[in-house]
């Protein structure tokens, strides 16, 4: 079975999706990766894995909201045409 380009960008948009509905009080702050508890600012070393995951959970949920709607509309919609 091949892997197709479009196959692939499915898989992007389920992977955003996912980062997008992550609940931060119920699952995030659990494991510590909180957006509150790490606060950029003043000896927070950002350069950590950690740190860079944390802030993409943050700027995905934030910055991604109204384009991931658009998104999955768009995906529905040619689902249900070419099926």
């Amino acid at each position: 079975m091949a892997v197709s380009f479009w196959a692939l960008l499915e898989a992007l948009l389920l992977f955003f999706n996912a980062i997008a509905v992550l609940n931060e009080q119920r699952f995030l702050a659990k494991i510590g990766w909180s957006h509150q508890q790490q606060q950029s600012g003043y000896g927070v070393d950002s350069t950590t894995a950690k740190a860079r995951v944390m802030l993409l959970i943050h700027d995905v949920r934030k910055y991604m909201r109204i384009p991931l709607i658009l998104l999955n509309v768009c995906v529905i919609s040619l689902k249900i045409v070419l099926g």
